[in-house]
C-alpha cells in the first residue's frame, strides 16, 4: 500500500468534491462536471492501491 498514493487520491476527492459544491452554488455545469470527474479519478486511486494491498496478502499468505 503507498500512502502517498492513496493520500493523493483522498486529496483529489477532496478537491473535486469542493470544485462541484461551487458549481451548485454558482451554477456552472462546467465546475460541476470537472468535479464530479476528480471523485471519479480518486475512487480509480483508491481502487487501485486496495487491488495492490490485496495482491500483497496474497503474496505473503502463499
Amino acid at each position: 500500500m503507498s500512502v502517498e498514493d492513496r493520500a493523493k487520491a483522498t486529496g483529489k476527492n477532496i478537491e473535486g468534491k469542493a470544485q462541484e459544491a461551487l458549481g451548485n452554488i454558482t451554477g456552472d455545469p462546467e465546475d460541476k462536471a470537472e468535479g464530479k470527474a476528480k471523485q471519479a479519478e480518486a475512487q480509480v486511486g483508491h481502487a487501485k492501491e486496495d487491488v495492490k494491498d490485496k495482491a500483497k496478502d496474497l503474496v505473503d499468505n502463499a
